[in-house]
């Protein structure tokens, strides 16, 4: 496969995954806003911000500004918007038509067209309007991506970014978190935001606290939007990837390896102790997503070219040019 399929590919998993997940938290948080009195509109806003890695304001904050902020804005060279989440996903898309379905093309391109008209519409009816059709839009989207791409390495690659952004994803909700009280109302935000709190409640029969969400959000081996789940599938779907998975002294490729290091020290985290040093472990995890993605664009997508002429842009002299 060509890098620039892979990457394309890559980035479009990313990309709709953030749309996604940025639409859930969004969704979450403009519901509290108007259904709680109590909260502040301004530090709810500052720190959902904070979330998603996007410089807020030094004008106070409300439900709509934050809503312009994080699902409208079209400046953000970042994507970390929807509508520049949604665009960038499309715009890989575009350039990687041949190694995309027609369906899946279909799915991008028409939810783009559609933002303007949908943006419109939630000025009238309230952001949910928005929020909720960008989330339907992502689940065609997954759904149609895996009902008509072969199991090949392009899937591969789509599977891989959309596995390593949920886990950022995740990681940033828990990071807003750190520090709230056991019995925070908070923490059902957390879960709201993620789509788990129905899953954890049938889980946990009903029993909430810091400590159980915080294990079920890292170390839970079934829900499909866990830290744990997410990295054990980023990590299969390199292994395919890779062919070669494994040497005679282990992983062979530095995303492998950081892929799997993490995964490993989640895995045999005692559950008990998952609280503590919680906020270091959460940014040593965002650290190794971040190192992943480096590593992945330097093994498959060819930052640097493989083959450099060693005489590169050296002028050849006289004598050698007549010469031959």
């Amino acid at each position: 496969m060509l890098a620039r399929n892979a990457e394309s590919l890559y980035w479009i998993g990313r990309y709709v995954e953030r749309a996604d997940d940025t639409a859930r938290i969004l969704d979450v948080t403009v519901h509290q806003l108007l259904e709680d009195s109590s909260v502040d509109p301004d530090h709810t806003s500052r720190t959902l911000l904070r979330v998603l890695g996007i410089e807020p304001p030094k004008s106070t904050l409300d439900m709509w500004s934050l809503t312009d902020l994080v699902a409208f804005a079209r400046s953000n060279a970042d994507g970390n918007s929807i509508v520049g989440s949604i665009s960038a996903a499309r715009e890989n898309a575009r350039g990687a038509r041949e190694v995309t379905s027609t369906e899946m093309w279909e799915c991008l391109n028409t939810t783009y067209n559609a933002l303007a008209e949908r943006e419109r519409a939630a000025r009238r009816l309230g952001p949910h309007e928005f929020l909720s059709f960008v989330e339907g839009r992502a689940a065609m989207f997954a759904g149609l991506a895996d009902s008509t791409l072969s199991r090949d390495d392009g899937y591969r690659f789509m599977v891989l970014g959309r596995a390593l952004e949920r886990v950022d994803m995740t990681v940033r909700l828990l990071l807003a978190r750190v520090g709230d009280r056991a019995s925070s109302p908070a923490w059902v935000t957390v879960l709201r935001s993620a789509g788990a709190h129905d899953t954890y409640l049938r889980t946990y029969r009903g029993a909430l606290d810091a400590g159980r969400v915080v294990e079920f959000m890292l170390l839970d081996r079934l829900f499909p939007r866990s830290v744990f789940y997410s990295l054990r599938l980023a990590e299969q779907h390199l292994d395919e990837l890779h062919n070669r998975p494994y040497d005679r002294v282990g992983a062979t490729g530095e995303a492998q390896r950081l892929l799997g290091r993490t995964r490993s020290e989640l895995e045999f985290l005692r559950p008990g102790l998952v609280l503590d040093s919680l906020e270091s472990r959460l940014l040593g995890l965002q650290q190794s997503c971040r190192e992943v993605g480096e590593a992945l664009a330097l093994d498959y997508f060819h930052l640097a070219p493989w083959v450099a002429w060693t005489d590169a842009g050296r002028a050849v002299p006289a004598a050698e040019a007549g010469a031959t």
